[in-house]
């Protein structure tokens, strides 16, 4: 396995943003947790098991981060997926009037995109052998169908 110092720097770029995301999550557990002390909810049990839901994400977010900075291949697919996530959540939120929280989702979905699609980033997650080469695995190659 490669460690962390022989990653690209765009890997670095995607690892951070998912960690900064990760953060902002844990920044609306916070919140939550104030609004659930204060009475600000509606009805505390779908509170408290909302902020567990986010929890259970940040922390997914951050192990997925941690695997992006030890250059693991499985990290590429979840990283990519929860980018993808963060682009539609930080747009939805832009048309929702919260740009204070939608921009910097977007910025860093965005950004997070670039780092782990940039070419150096491809080659330190690619899966020698696996699924990603064109005759992956133990499978072998489908041969061509009649003229």
């Amino acid at each position: 396995m490669r460690s962390a110092t022989d990653s690209p720097n765009l890997l670095w770029l995607a690892a951070a943003a998912q960690g900064l995301e990760a953060a902002g999550l844990l920044v609306v557990v916070a919140l939550n947790v104030s609004d659930l002390g204060g009475g600000q909810t509606d009805r505390r049990s779908n509170a408290i098991a909302f902020i567990g839901v986010e929890v259970i994400v940040a922390i997914g977010l951050a192990v997925i981060a941690a695997g992006i900075v030890r250059v693991r291949p499985w990290s590429r697919t979840p990283a990519v997926m929860t980018q993808v996530f963060a682009v539609i959540i930080g747009i939805v939120l832009i048309q929702a009037g919260q740009l204070g929280w939608g921009l910097p989702a977007l910025v860093f979905a965005v950004a997070g995109l670039a780092g782990l699609f940039a070419p150096t980033s491809l080659r330190a997650l690619h899966r020698p052998g696996g699924t990603d080469s064109p005759h992956g695995g133990t499978r072998p190659p489908i041969p061509p169908g009649p003229p």
